[in-house]
């Protein structure tokens, strides 16, 4: 055999432990992915079901203290002289109007109620009701105001209006209500929001409100 002829070596052993080796690893790394991602979908599960128990309970504490509109009626409404052909110097509105809080827990904070009267979208008078006051879950409050002399604002244009209107049966009126209401809750009490209630009705020849329009309720709406 000649001297510098080389035996081929065999490498198996260490290409097999090499496979082995990287095949290792590569079984740990899935492992490891695998439980990295476990993790995050039990993180993921944990946050989401808090947040659906956070999202009912603010749910049914939303349905139990949502706080509802304050309640307007008007009962009563009269002209004392309409029919009267000399105009309205000697005239007297007197109104009646109630307002209701529908609310089991949430009372309501008024400032002074202002009340205007709107003959064909022209004021026709205004003035102020009671003094600020707080009205309590579940109840009621009357509103008598009078409009006369200094606080009528007609013209005897305005008067022939009336008469003409008369004269089709029906006089149309809307008395506006504006405020600042707050709601409160025990020692809690909101911002405050500017509530309208327009209260639109018809009198009849005698100067008194329709049968069809008594204890209309009054459409709310805040600003």
């Amino acid at each position: 055999m000649h001297p510098d002829s080389q035996i081929p070596v065999h490498t198996h052993t260490n290409d097999r432990e090499l496979e082995g080796h990287h095949t290792t690893r590569y079984y740990i790394h899935r492992v490891q992915r695998s439980l990295t991602t476990r993790i995050s979908k039990l993180i993921c599960a944990i946050f989401l079901a808090l947040l659906a128990i956070v999202a009912i309970i603010s749910f049914i504490l939303w349905l139990s203290l949502r706080p509802h509109r304050p309640r307007f009626h008007i009962h009563d409404f009269s002209i004392q002289g309409l029919a009267q052909p000399t105009g309205f110097q000697n005239a007297q509105v007197i109104f009646n109007i109630t307002t209701r809080n529908p609310n089991q827990n949430i009372g309501f904070n008024y400032d002074v109620m202002q009340v205007t009267l709107y003959y064909q979208d022209q004021n026709i008078g205004g003035t102020s009701l009671l003094f600020p006051f707080t009205q309590g879950p579940k109840n009621t409050t009357v509103l008598y105001g009078v409009l006369s002399g200094a606080t009528l604002t007609v013209n005897n244009q305005r008067w022939m209006q009336f008469q003409a209107d008369l004269a089709q049966g029906v006089v149309v009126f809307r008395l506006d209500v504006t405020n600042t209401i707050r709601f409160k809750i025990s020692t809690w009490v909101s911002r405050h929001h500017k509530m309208h209630a327009n209260c639109e009705f018809g009198v009849g020849p005698d100067g008194s409100i329709l049968a069809s329009y008594r204890n209309k309720r009054c459409p709310v709406y805040f600003t």
